[in-house]
């Protein structure tokens, strides 16, 4: 499990599919029986304390009405895409469950900056712009190959890393597809290699829930 603070107050934890429900009970031991509410994102646990959790739906599983049903639902071995892009780095992946059915990783020169000034700094950036350029039509031609083939079988597009490395290889029309199943969550990951999309799953099965504990006046 992993917190972190979340923006507007609360903290954001990653729980585990398989310990949501003993999650769940533990929030409810340290607040008090909560009430459940079907939310847009998921559920809505609400404390007697004024203490509240967002269990946030996890890619490609379906909307659920109560905490059993939540946990079936996130816990299912569902069929889910992975793009992860970084500069002249991609890697992507087919999950079934916790295992990794397909994948492959690329990687491609790109230069890094120089402190260099003046004409020269300038043909340096436009030679590793178009390295970087290069690296995402590699990228994008990579997921026509492995991805494109699964989409009608995915039930969620994972992606990680730069996020504008990853827009701008879901921009390739051929990848319409999988651009619509691209879920919201962006996963924050290293430069990609076989570990990275490895652990990545992990990510990307995980229930997102914001909590934010009772405000200090409540009764």
């Amino acid at each position: 499990m992993t917190s972190r603070p979340a923006a507007g107050g609360g903290r954001w934890v990653e729980v585990d599919p398989t310990r949501v429900a003993r999650w769940v009970e533990g929030f409810a031991g340290r607040h008090g029986p909560p009430t459940t509410t079907d939310a847009g994102y998921g559920l809505l646990l609400a404390a007697p304390d004024g203490a509240t959790a967002e269990l946030h739906t996890p890619p490609g599983a379906p909307p659920t009405r109560d905490v059993p049903e939540f946990v079936a639902a996130a816990a299912e071995p569902r069929r889910i895409g992975l793009l992860l892009a970084r500069k002249g780095a991609v890697a992507v992946g087919v999950a079934v469950g916790e295992e990794l059915a397909v994948s492959k990783v690329d990687t491609r020169y790109v230069q890094g900056r120089t402190a260099a000034g003046g004409w020269s700094q300038q043909r340096f950036a436009r030679r590793r712009d178009n390295q970087a350029k290069a690296a995402l039509g590699d990228a994008a031609e990579l997921a026509v190959r492995l991805l494109l083939p699964e989409a009608a079988r995915l039930r969620a597009l994972v992606c990680g890393g730069d996020r504008r490395a990853v827009d701008t290889v879901l921009a390739d029309r051929r990848l319409a597809p999988l651009a619509a199943l691209r879920a919201e969550r962006l996963l924050d990951v290293p430069e990609p290699r076989h570990a990275v999309l490895v652990a990545a799953i992990a990510g990307a099965r995980a229930v997102r829930i914001l909590v934010r504990d009772a405000p200090p006046d409540a009764a």
